[in-house]
């Protein structure tokens, strides 16, 4: 198939462009206007060599008849037999005046409309929700628009609305229209070219974090549901759908929205978790506000002094105001026309918490420079070194990765060297700047020599993520004659940690500056059974933090926790039946890492693991036996009941107690039991 591409250079046009390079075959003719060649081409270098023979640009204007289209190309487009006209130019953004909302918007579909029928092509539109504007209820895909008049006042629903009824009533051509919700970044990197919807509240849930302690409950409007989608199902599906030969799909609209929505207040408690801020756990219906006397709302609309701080309070969080009318939004949406066109295909929305968190740490490293002054993670690192022990692989790895390609100089130290050499040439092929520096931070000695040779290359260190670290899952049953096991723990996980730091700290306290980041474990909030021995030594890690702390305040050095739930790296491995657990990537964990970079905050910690700390605080017989109930029923791997090498002796003490406890059928630690998928699935990030 050859396609007639309107805003292929935009954030979902250049997506589908990529995807039909990757996926299908055929020329791709492109809108383009002439002083925006250059734009074009630009992309063209993404899409890589595909895109120099099967792109062509077609030069025009959405603003003219027949998109300014002479004789000779609607002839030349003709004669391409071009099979789909995709049209996704328009303007996205609520802030925009009317009159350029009407002549892209309405006119440019206009004009579109006007190309696809004078070539016959299939005309595929791209709204938006918004062409529903504020309809009460349950919204169809096979609603009328007529029935969906509601907040017309509003330039972008209306031109949304006007542009998709042409789009349905001047094509002679067959159409299908696409209707996305909001749309967000990728939900596998997060990535995203502008900040708009609910990206203006990061900044907010950030500030806010910055400046209340993560447990303090607060108060949030329950508000109506928000409709949200990344743009990698939105291209998946319409690429999909618009590919469908059979004529059952044309002349009909396709909801791309999210099937279980949340409602606002959720959507806050949500954004809270990500940014490590206080949460929402209650919530008010703004259908309250309709208690209040309208005599009493006029009064207090006039009142120049409260609707001026509300505008001044708005523009200083950089949240536009058109913004607010999301917080009652009154539509739900059906999606049973665009389920019947995936169902052969797999195809889904993911739920908005599965990706989250990419959203969030791609604006904080790229986007969040935009808004204020710290200019993210490269105005946060670029020209600092940042030392990363433990980065050769997992969660130490892609830090490094991700550091570099903010401009750090990155000091790249585990105990193979190796390995670090491998690291190193990663980075340097991606254009990042990386030095290789093996060290035991088990070993004392060691350590001194590393960073004696650290400060007379590099003079300082910036930024130390004591990342390295080891785990053991044992319970204290099995570890009466294993003292060794807590040795160990305690000399890598806290002396090796403490060692380096020490060792470094005398540079920093001269430069007035430096940021230490130790990279704990959600078991020192929760204090999970079975962990005592990797759990201990990071809460003395953690208590050393804290007290340093007060200690370095006025030598311009922070120092920050990084409670880490379960992350899926090697070392969770010997125990199978994790592979069940939901669990961090390596890059979701070392996004944490790098926005504390951004942010030097305290702390970075779930909403499970606080709410975990405060129980213990409240009422800790009763977490001790929640936890004992988990504790129950997950048995000890099979490695902590003899899978290591340990003397013939210990080995007949294991094997006894592995045979006693594989006695019962639910004793096989890698299967995973119902209740076992309860418990994991009900306290994500835990490891039991």
């Amino acid at each position: 198939m050859n396609y007639l591409v309107t805003g292929a250079t935009g954030f979902i046009g250049g997506r589908l462009v990529e995807k039909l390079l990757k996926e299908r075959s055929g020329t791709i003719h492109c809108l383009v206007r002439e002083a925006s060649l250059g734009k074009l081409e630009l992309r063209m270098d993404d899409w890589g060599d595909e895109a120099e023979t099967r792109i062509r640009p077609v030069i025009g204007d959405l603003g003219e008849a027949r998109l300014g289209l002479s004789d000779m190309q609607i002839q030349d487009l003709k004669d391409a037999e071009i099979g789909a006209v995709i049209h996704l130019a328009a303007i996205y953004d609520l802030t925009a005046d009317a009159a350029s909302q009407q002549l892209a918007n309405v006119q440019g579909t206009r004009h579109a409309v006007q190309v696809a029928n004078a070539i016959d092509a299939p005309f595929h539109h791209v709204s938006s929700i918004a062409a529903g504007g504020l309809h009460e209820g349950l919204l169809h895909e096979d609603t009328p628009l007529e029935r969906a008049t509601k907040g017309m006042d509003d330039p972008y629903f209306a031109t949304k609305h006007e542009s998709e009824k042409i789009a349905r009533t001047e094509a002679t051509v067959p159409w299908r229209v696409y209707r996305p919700s909001i749309v967000v970044g990728d939900s596998r990197t997060g990535e995203i070219d502008k900040i708009d919807g609910p990206y203006y509240f990061f900044d907010l849930m950030r500030r806010l974090g910055d400046r209340l302690p993560s447990w303090l409950p607060m108060l949030a409007p329950e508000g109506g549901t928000i409709n949200i989608v990344p743009v990698d199902y939105v291209v998946d599906a319409m690429e999909h759908i618009l590919h469908l030969e059979d004529a059952q799909w044309d002349n009909r609209v396709y909801h791309l929205v999210d099937p279980h929505p949340q409602t606002v207040g959720q959507l806050l408690d949500m954004i809270a978790g990500a940014t490590g801020g206080p949460t929402f756990p209650v919530r008010v219906d703004v259908g309250l506000l309709d208690l209040v006397p309208n005599t009493l709302k006029d009064v207090l609309s006039a009142v120049t002094p409260a609707a001026s701080a509300g505008k001044m309070l708005l523009r200083q969080l950089g949240i536009p105001s058109e913004t607010l009318k999301f917080l009652d939004w009154p539509t739900t949406y059906t999606d049973d026309n665009t389920r019947a066109a995936l169902s052969e295909s797999d195809i889904s929305c993911p739920p908005l918490d599965s990706y989250l968190d990419r959203l969030y740490f791609f604006w904080l490293r790229e986007l969040s420079g935009k808004k204020s002054s710290g200019g993210g993670l490269k105005g946060a690192i670029a020209g600092k070194i940042v030392m990363i022990t433990g980065s050769s692989d997992g969660i130490g790895l892609e830090t490094a990765l991700k550091a570099a390609e903010a401009g750090a100089h990155v000091l790249l130290v585990s105990r193979t060297r190796a390995k670090l050499e491998a690291v190193k040439v990663q980075i340097e092929e991606a254009g990042g700047i990386a030095s290789v520096h093996p060290c035991d931070i088990s070993d004392d000695d060691d350590i001194q020599r590393m960073c004696k040779e650290v400060l007379a290359q590099h003079g300082r260190v910036d930024i130390l993520v004591n990342n390295a670290g080891r785990s053991i899952r044992r319970s204290v049953k099995l570890s009466l004659d294993r003292f060794h096991d807590f040795e160990r723990t305690m000399q890598l996980n806290y002396f090796g940690a403490v060692r380096l730091t020490l060792a470094l700290l005398p540079a920093m306290m001269e430069r007035g500056e430096g940021h230490i980041i130790n990279v704990s474990s959600i078991g020192v909030q929760t204090n999970m059974p079975r962990f005592s021995a990797y759990v201990a030594s990071k809460a003395a890690l953690d208590a050393f933090g804290r007290c340093i702390s007060s200690e370095l305040y006025d030598d311009g050095i922070s120092i920050t926790s990084v409670y880490m739930p379960l992350v899926r790296t090697k070392m969770i491995a010997p125990t199978a039946v994790y592979k069940y657990f939901p669990a961090l990537t390596p890059d979701e964990a070392a996004n944490r890492i790098l926005g504390a970079m951004v942010n030097k905050p305290k702390k970075v910690a779930t909403v499970l693991g606080t709410a975990g700390q405060l129980s213990y605080t409240l009422a800790p017989k009763m977490l001790d036996s929640l936890m004992h109930r988990g504790y129950s029923r997950f048995p000890d791997s099979a490695a902590a009941t003899g899978g290591e090498q340990i003397s013939s002796e210990d080995k007949a003490k294991a094997a006894r107690k592995k045979a006693a406890m594989s006695a019962t059928k639910d004793a096989d630690e890698s299967r995973p039991t119902y209740d076992r998928l309860i418990y994991a699935w009900l306290l994500k990030g835990l490891h039991w």
